[in-house]
């Protein structure tokens, strides 16, 4: 069995590697994966062979015997955007879509580990609350292990190709009369009281696999870290999660920085922005949080700690964008880049505009940004912001009296 220990970031108290537990016991804190660095071998995280989450097996927490939950999830591609780039005005800019995983989205990196887990411990069922994604692809990864799949959605908050997601791969869905965070409070209790294995990114396993995107970020740009990384903030695991991955390469040696973790939420769901802004070290939640990024909509993200220290340790920032700004980002990705992502995901490249016109971001730095989701999770989005079909009729003199009209 791997050599790691189940560790509260606030008190340091430790757990048992079989014990289902997803907070301190003692003092409420989040929980860490904590491993014995000097015991890992580099040579099987530089020169590792394969793809994907399990590529990095060495910093995952399971030992070879164990057989991963995996629809080879991860080796997400990584875009050179210049014409994105001259746009915004900066030199040097990556896109990282996470929309291109199994499902659409990020999760998949996180679930594959967490229902791993799962199974290790003998689960006999799983659960989440959702703003889409996770249910989408928690639905997938259980019914990959044979797992009963339990998924509570705010009712009429969550875009339908999410919803199709998890209904058809066998998940029992409760639309709940509420928000997400009414909807994460009650799945908690009842993981509890019904033994069942809660998989929200409050479950620190989860986030052992959403750190691989740093893995793949440094492995892509040769071993090297960009200056920056942006990406969209809800419930605020992926940035702990990315943040974690560049730690441990740089404990290990691989790389010699930590790039500067920026973290974009959106104008009407901004807790943590507001909290790094005030330089406080606790949220206030926002009990009705509002934007058009279903997948942000978040008033009280629960990885808030990790996410604070995150951006403050690496000399990051936090800002917000407003519904528009996250929309022209969204097109300006599709038409200059062939990129289509879903409204959160564009926060990303909304915020990194934002920044760049503050001057905030220097023009010549490195900046990867991170786009979690892709466009066909939330096509009755892309209905609204764009031009709709042109009605003609089946005559070339028509059509091409159309077209050069349009020249």
């Amino acid at each position: 069995m791997k050599d790691y220990e189940v560790k509260c970031i606030r008190c340091g108290a430790r757990f048992p590697k079989d014990d289902i537990v997803y907070t301190c016991r003692n003092c409420g804190g989040l929980l860490d994966i904590k491993y014995d660095y000097s015991k890992l071998d580099l040579e099987r995280i530089v020169k590792a062979k394969g793809e994907g989450v399990w590529k990095y097996r060495a910093l995952l927490p399971f030992g070879d015997e164990i057989k991963p939950i995996a629809i080879n999830e991860g080796n997400t591609p990584l875009y050179r955007c210049d014409r994105l780039a001259q746009a915004i005005g900066i030199a040097d800019l990556w896109v990282k879509h996470e929309g291109l995983n199994p499902s659409g989205s990020f999760k998949d990196r996180g679930m594959t580990v967490g229902v791993t887990k799962g199974v290790d411990l003998g689960v006999k069922g799983v659960a989440c609350a959702s703003t889409g994604n996770t249910s989408a692809s928690l639905a997938i990864f259980a019914a990959k292990a044979r797992l009963p799949c339990y998924v509570l959605l705010p009712m009429g908050k969550v875009a339908l190709g999410k919803v199709a997601q998890a209904i058809m791969h066998g998940a029992k869905v409760f639309s709940l009369k509420g928000n997400f965070d009414d909807a994460l409070r009650v799945v908690r209790l009842l993981c509890e009281e019904e033994s069942i294995y809660l998989l929200n990114s409050v479950n620190p396993y989860r986030l052992e696999g959403q750190k691989t995107i740093a893995f793949e970020v440094a492995e892509k740009l040769g071993w090297a870290v960009p200056d920056r990384v942006i990406l969209p903030v809800g419930n605020a695991g992926n940035i702990s999660a990315i943040f974690k991955g560049f730690s441990e390469l740089k404990t290990l040696g691989i790389i010699n920085a930590i790039p500067r973790m920026t973290g974009i939420q959106a104008a009407g769901a901004k807790p943590i922005v507001n909290a790094f802004k005030e330089n406080k070290e606790e949220i206030t939640p926002e009990d009705n949080p509002e934007t058009i990024a279903s997948a942000i909509r978040i008033g009280n993200p629960v990885n808030a700690a990790k996410a604070l220290h995150a951006m403050r340790s690496s000399g990051g920032v936090a800002e917000s964008v407003t519904d528009e700004e996250i929309t022209e980002a969204q097109l300006l990705l599709a038409r200059l880049e062939g990129i289509g992502v879903e409204p959160a995901s564009a926060a990303s490249i909304a915020g990194l505009k934002k920044l760049v016109e503050m001057g905030e971001i220097e023009r010549d730095e490195r900046t990867v940004c991170v786009t979690t989701g892709h466009l066909l999770k939330d096509p009755e989005r892309v209905i609204q912001i764009c031009e709709p079909p042109i009605e003609v009729e089946a005559d070339v003199e028509v059509l091409r009296k159309m077209v050069r009209r349009g020249r």
